[in-house]
């Protein structure tokens, strides 16, 4: 009466909790090559919690440890662990393994048909059992025995934990074996969703089920179904799928835990890229946790990548260095395989692999790309590997959604700027001149971030080389060019501008001292001589007689006559005299004129 009492109160709480907070089953892992699985773990509940009619219920109590072995053989190469414990009430998340403190990565929790909370946990523990290997495996830590009381009455008290190990063998077929968990629950009916299959054949095809609280008493309508086609072995019938068992241990006793494998062979069909599982059940509470699938794959899995690019200033044309691997696969690679280049959307051309890329192999490749005046200067650069003009591939892969590549590329091009006036100094005589363009970068650049530098012949600018270091104060015969290099860090560009000089206007030093302090001893005239070749110079007493005269030919005025009634190189008493500078110029028409004052 107990249990049936126990039976309408999960009936009825069913309508309204079952799978709340639940965590939806989807892959986790995938492993492609010469791979299978096993399952080792054990219950912590001594006996079933629930209990037939006529005979008392189980005690409300719970161990802390159990212990399972672990028997690989010798040439199977442990790959992947991962563990799994779970319970009643909101969570255990440390425990212990041999003695190892273990802390959860991962969590579950999902709500029972009673309302009442129950969780599972989740850590990859490889490195652990590839230490210890074969072993007896002790789990402990994990003491539920507080929890538990309210869960008794409705037979919702458990705990337990299981070990997914995946082992590779030279011996092994080539495998495609996944991993999915979550946590998913009945009564009730749920399907679940295995996605990312690549059945070849289904010679060999089986199926693992990690699940929590299953009845072996309570047998009423729970059914497993793949691809609609009814699961059961000797250990799970049709209608008690999960019942407590280990089909690795052929163990019935694995109370309110299954870890549970079935032949799948014929319930799956080839070219199936996905399956189906549901469960359906009136009365038995099941979690189901972790599922693994082992099928039969002979399938390449094309992975691309970009190792590098090559691209010239002001050019459209780049070169790509890329490898195609075939790294995570179960069948070769074929030759000819066909690579794509995209810029943004718009098809670039590509290439072809050469050889056969073996399993775990590679191979490099180089294409040259030409990129569209439509395509801008920033696109986003994606080689494709199996696939055509239209992203259409000819390969069946394992994985079809791992073959781009892709990098942010930017053409490059000369830098723009302004282009720069010619600059004119004064001449200093034989048409030299010293010429200030110190300031001209900021006036050359557009960008700020631009460099400029000066050079005596285009040469020197193109190669970077013999650049001119004093461009505040640089002395040169005009006319001559200066070349200058603009660069941005990748192109550069070059132009040029002329250094020029002009006849400035001679500066007049009003003062003749003969005999004096040598400055003076003549009348200095900055800037006439050698610029103002045809000038002609008179000097005149204060009565306007012509007393000198000179040319570009002549030496300066040192206060003596060449002119008038005084014999030649006589000399003129001090005082004011006046002179005519007449520089025969287009530039300056009118004579200068002014005073100068000779001293005794």
């Amino acid at each position: 009466m107990k249990l049936i009492k126990r039976l309408v109160y999960c009936l009825v709480t069913a309508l309204i909790c079952c799978s709340v907070h639940s965590q939806a089953i989807s892959l986790y892992q995938q492993f492609n090559g010469r791979y299978d699985f096993v399952f080792i773990g054990n219950t912590l509940n001594a006996m079933e919690n629930n209990s037939l009619p006529g005979i008392p219920p189980p005690p409300c109590s719970i161990l802390t440890e159990s212990s399972a072995d672990l028997l690989l053989a010798p040439d199977d190469v442990i790959t992947k662990a991962y563990l799994y414990w779970a319970g009643s009430g909101t969570g255990v998340f440390n425990v212990m393994l041999n003695d190892e403190a273990i802390s959860a990565q991962r969590t579950f929790s999902i709500v029972n048909s009673a309302g009442l909370e129950c969780f599972s946990a989740f850590a990859d523990i490889t490195d652990f059992i590839v230490a210890n290997g074969n072993t007896t495996y002790n789990f402990s830590g994990m003491d539920l025995s507080d929890t538990i009381p309210p869960y008794c009455p409705t037979g919702g008290n458990f705990g337990g934990w299981a070990i997914i190990i995946v082992y590779e063998n030279a011996a092994l077929p080539l495998n495609q074996l996944n991993v999915y968990d979550g946590m998913q629950a009945i009564p009730g009916n749920i399907t679940i969703t295995l996605d990312s299959l690549n059945v070849i054949d289904d010679e060999g095809a089986k199926i693992g089920f990690l699940a929590w609280e299953g009845d072996k008493n309570i047998s009423d309508g729970e059914k497993l179904f793949i691809n609609e086609h009814l699961l059961s072995n000797a250990l799970n019938p049709s209608t008690n799928a999960f019942n407590g068992t280990n089909s690795f241990t052929n163990s019935d006793t694995l109370y309110n835990m299954d870890l549970d494998v079935y032949n799948i062979q014929g319930n799956i069909s080839i070219g199936d890229v996905e399956a189906t599982i549901r469960l359906e059940s009136t009365r038995d509470f099941v979690m189901v946790n972790a599922i693994v699938t082992k099928l039969n794959s002979q399938l390449p899995d094309a992975v691309i990548a970009i190792d590098g690019t090559e691209k010239s200033c002001n050019s459209r044309s780049i070169t790509v260095d890329y490898t195609v691997s075939n790294p995570n696969s179960t069948d070769p690679l074929p030759a000819n395989t066909e690579v794509a280049a995209f810029a943004d959307s718009q098809y670039l051309g590509g290439g072809f692999t050469v050889a056969i890329i073996p399993i775990g192999g590679s191979e490099s490749g180089t294409v040259t790309l030409e990129i569209p005046a439509s395509v801008p200067a920033d696109f986003t650069l994606r080689l494709v590997v199996d696939s055509n003009a239209a992203g259409a591939g000819s390969v069946k892969e394992i994985n079809e959604g791992n073959n781009a590549a892709t990098i942010a590329f930017s053409l490059i091009a000369s830098p723009e700027f302004n282009p720069p006036p010619d600059l004119v100094a004064c001449n200093e005589g034989g048409m030299r001149g010293t010429f200030d363009f110190s300031g001209y970068p900021d006036l050359i650049k557009l960008r700020p971030g631009d460099m400029v530098a000066f050079f005596n012949s285009a040469e020197d600018a193109a190669a970077d080389v013999n650049q001119i270091n004093n461009p505040e104060a640089l002395s040169a015969i005009a006319p001559q060019p200066v070349f200058v290099r603009i660069s941005n860090g990748d192109c550069y560009s070059v132009t040029s501008f002329n250094l020029r000089v002009r006849n400035c206007p001679p500066k007049v030093y009003n003062l003749v001292e003969p005999f004096g302090n040598n400055f003076y001893d003549t009348f200095l005239i900055d800037g006439l001589r050698d610029i103002f070749v045809d000038f002609r110079l008179s000097i005149y007493n204060r009565w306007g007689a012509l007393v000198w005269t000179g040319d570009n030919s002549r030496d300066d005025w040192d206060g003596t006559a060449s002119e008038g009634f005084r014999l030649s190189g006589k000399d003129l008493p001090g005082g004011t005299y006046y002179y005519i500078l007449e520089l025969n110029d287009p530039d300056y028409p009118n004579p200068l004129a002014g005073f100068v004052y000779l001293k005794k």
